[in-house]
């Protein structure tokens, strides 16, 4: 784990999902509870986990006056009274697409299709690439506070 411990607790899976539903619900064209149920399900393995270290990374490369304690106290300002509080929606790119077609595939959503296509080495590469990119849109809604 490359991120530390306290980052865990204070985006916890709950607060990640709240984080993503408005995207996942507006790219999925469902109601706000049933993206809620699904990327809760998406996160519940490692992904989170590599989300998690996405967002860490994103967090330090972009606050260069904050140390690590820093940090992760804007985090917890940020998330305060209102943790739960949905994120903005991301707009659409062809990484943030990877990422929700990564999310589908854990929630056992994704057609085959896009099963064979991830599981190639160019999808792979784009699924790091919409790992990396939603790990900076965490970073952003984890931070964006007071």
């Amino acid at each position: 784990m490359s991120y530390p411990p306290r980052l865990a607790h204070l985006a916890t899976r709950a607060v990640v999902v709240a984080k993503l539903m408005p995207t996942y619900a507006r790219a999925h064209n469902i109601d706000e509870e049933e993206a809620s149920q699904r990327l809760s399900t998406a996160l519940a393995g490692r992904l989170l986990t590599a989300l998690l270290e996405a967002a860490w990374t994103a967090m330090r490369g972009t606050a260069k006056r904050l140390t690590d304690d820093g940090l992760l106290e804007k985090v917890a300002t940020t998330l305060g009274d209102r943790p739960l509080r949905p994120g903005r929606p991301a707009p659409s790119s062809p990484s943030w697409s990877a990422f929700l077609i990564l999310l589908d595939l854990e929630v056992g959503t994704a057609s085959d299709a896009a099963r064979r296509v991830m599981e190639t080495d160019e999808g792979r590469r784009r699924g790091d690439e919409g790992l990396a990119e939603a790990g900076r849109f965490l970073a952003a809604e984890l931070t964006r506070g007071k």
